[in-house]
């Protein structure tokens, strides 16, 4: 390889190096932005059980390429709002109550585990941390932000997972969540559900500061059902509405 040839490819590595996290950072803004979008429209009813989501389609109504449509999809499948066939591609799922009930439920069980576990192995700094980022999700409630709630929400309880200090439980929990973010992201459009969630999280904060390993653990069940019985009252009135 002559010198002006390996100078000419250490250039573009070095470009490549530089660009890449930015391009990656923008294709992850995007493709989210897209989950979000796409989850709210087919949980708000525009998209029916069993239609195709085509892809060149919602490239074109999104404003994306195809790439980050596909991502999309890809992790909607994983959380049942779509089901990828062959030959057919993607579909919008039937997920029955019945079956979201179920997961609710399983989910409910894991994160009072979780959280009972933290009122016992959580540190005096991991209980501290909770407690501030517990304290940072009340000005968005002020300002009726649910996007904002929604990522701090994510936070909390990811710092749940992570203080139960049980690696496996952690790893299924969070599996668990990602196949239920639409849906408990959705709750944040029911009215009042901000406050409440809110105060829900202080109450089981404050089971886990004192070390009340039987009350975080209640706390969370209930928490977990309420955000369950948001959900479903905001699809009912969804499928009620005029416009839907």
């Amino acid at each position: 390889m002559t010198l002006l040839h390996a100078n000419s490819r250490f250039c573009i590595l070095e470009a490549e190096s530089e660009s890449s996290p930015i391009d990656s950072a923008d294709s992850r803004t995007r493709t989210d932005r897209l989950i979000r979008e796409l989850s709210d429209a087919v949980l708000n009813g525009e998209f029916a059980p069993g239609d195709k989501l085509d892809e060149h389609s919602l490239a074109e109504r999104y404003g994306v390429s195809r790439t980050p449509v596909r991502e999309a999809l890809r992790q909607l499948a994983t959380s049942g709002l779509v089901d990828m066939r062959p030959r057919r591609g993607a579909v919008v799922a039937t997920l029955t109550p019945v079956r979201l009930a179920e997961l609710f439920g399983a989910m409910a069980e894991l994160e009072a585990t979780c959280s009972r576990l933290c009122a016992l192995s959580m540190t005096p700094v991991e209980r501290r941390r909770l407690e501030e980022l517990h304290a940072s999700s009340e000005p968005l409630v002020d300002a009726n932000d649910a996007e904002g709630f929604s990522a701090v929400n994510l936070s909390f309880h990811s710092a749940l997972y992570a203080g139960a200090h049980n690696g496996p439980l952690a790893e299924i929990t969070s599996g668990l969540r990602s196949r239920l973010l639409p849906y408990r992201r959705a709750q944040f459009r029911t009215p009042g559900r901000l406050p409440r969630s809110f105060a829900e999280h202080g109450v089981v904060v404050a089971a886990i500061v004192s070390a009340d390993a039987a009350a975080a653990h209640a706390a969370m069940l209930r928490h977990v059902s309420l955000v369950e019985d948001s959900f479903e009252r905001l699809i009912a009135a969804t499928r009620s509405s005029p416009a839907a």
